[in-house]
């Protein structure tokens, strides 16, 4: 595949289908039987479906969610997104009620795709910056949450 066609795949799965609540695009964009690597996980999330699921979970978190690609680089079958991602924390994330913060992350996803699907995917981010800005963990030299 050329790098240009996975870099549109990975711009339409971040623009079109998280920025807009279109997951259902992954059913086109996604195989079957992708795995999702995820930095803060025990296990890679497998299949498509797991993927949405994953995805539902920061939509419903944040429902004014929107990743701004900061930069898209591809050499063969991989694509690399570095990005910025904000939102409101207005639904429950993981046990976590909402708190009406307002948050901005930072992250990297490396992605494989084949035959014109993400296949694979790695992704980190700051989710120790995310859970102090939504008051829920000290960072150090800050004072701790209030009760």
């Amino acid at each position: 595949m050329a790098t240009r066609d996975g870099k549109e795949i990975v711009r339409r799965m971040i623009e079109k289908g998280f920025n807009e609540d279109n997951l259902d695009l992954a059913d086109e964009l996604a195989a079957d039987d992708l795995v999702v690597h995820e930095a803060a996980m025990d296990e890679p999330i497998r299949g498509r479906e797991g993927y949405k699921e994953f995805l539902e979970t920061y939509r419903s978190a944040f429902p004014d969610a929107h990743i701004e690609i900061e930069e898209l680089t591809a050499e063969g079958d991989t694509v690399v997104a570095r990005w910025t991602a904000t939102g409101t924390h207005d639904g429950d994330l993981m046990g976590i009620e909402p708190t009406g913060n307002e948050v901005t992350i930072m992250g990297f996803e490396a992605y494989h795709v084949e035959d014109g699907r993400i296949v694979e995917l790695w992704e980190v981010f700051d989710g120790l910056g995310m859970m102090a800005q939504l008051g829920v963990v000290e960072m150090p030299g800050e004072a701790a949450p209030e009760a």
